[in-house]
């Protein structure tokens, strides 16, 4: 699938998440909150459970909001979103990056390209090891290295750097061809910075 059905998916997704968890439980929510009485006995026990509720909500929200743009991305920057993203998937990678920033879009369409490559090798059966990812800065790009995914990662990646002037690298044995998904153990993305 191409760029635009996958991001079409994933809209798609998040707004059921919307729709369907938090919308919904907002609205419940309204409505024990309209029936509460405070001289009923079950009165504590009732808004203790709303508050309760209401921090399910909360993580459903936020959980959301990290769909569509990491706050930590935004507060600490590349590294450090990268790290808690391999940390709270319990994935098999290690992040190698410095607490530089790069601009929001690239830095954006790098985490996505990283998540969405994890996600992947995770879900394959054929996934080699664990991922080592690193990020650095070469003149006025973002490099970005994806060591121990497979070559068959390389349009996802493409379809993350593409919009931002960005190319991608598949390294086989030593050799490499743009853009192209050859059986390889290295993908390297190269994106202006801002």
């Amino acid at each position: 699938m191409g760029l635009g059905a996958d991001r079409w998916r994933r809209r798609i997704r998040l707004e059921r998440q919307l729709h369907d968890g938090a919308s919904l439980r907002i609205s419940a929510l309204s409505l024990r909150l309209g029936l509460l009485r405070p001289d009923d006995d079950r009165f504590e026990r009732a808004v203790g459970e709303l508050q309760d509720e209401l921090h399910a909500v909360l993580d459903e929200l936020r959980a959301v909001a990290n769909e569509i743009y990491p706050a930590l991305l935004d507060e600490a920057g590349l590294g450090a979103a990268l790290r808690e993203l391999v940390d709270q998937a319990g994935m098999r990678a290690t992040v190698r990056a410095d607490e530089e920033r790069f601009g929001a879009a690239v830095e954006g369409a790098a985490y996505f390209t990283v998540r969405d490559c994890l996600l992947a090798a995770a879900d394959s059966a054929v996934h080699p090891g664990p991922v080592e990812v690193t990020v650095r800065r070469d003149g006025a790009d973002l490099v970005l290295s994806l060591r121990g995914v497979t070559a068959c990662h390389a349009e996802h990646v493409h379809d993350h750097a593409r919009p931002l002037g960005g190319s991608v690298l598949v390294a086989a044995h030593g050799s490499a061809t743009e853009s192209t998904p050859v059986d390889g153990r290295t993908i390297t993305v190269r994106i202006p910075c801002e």
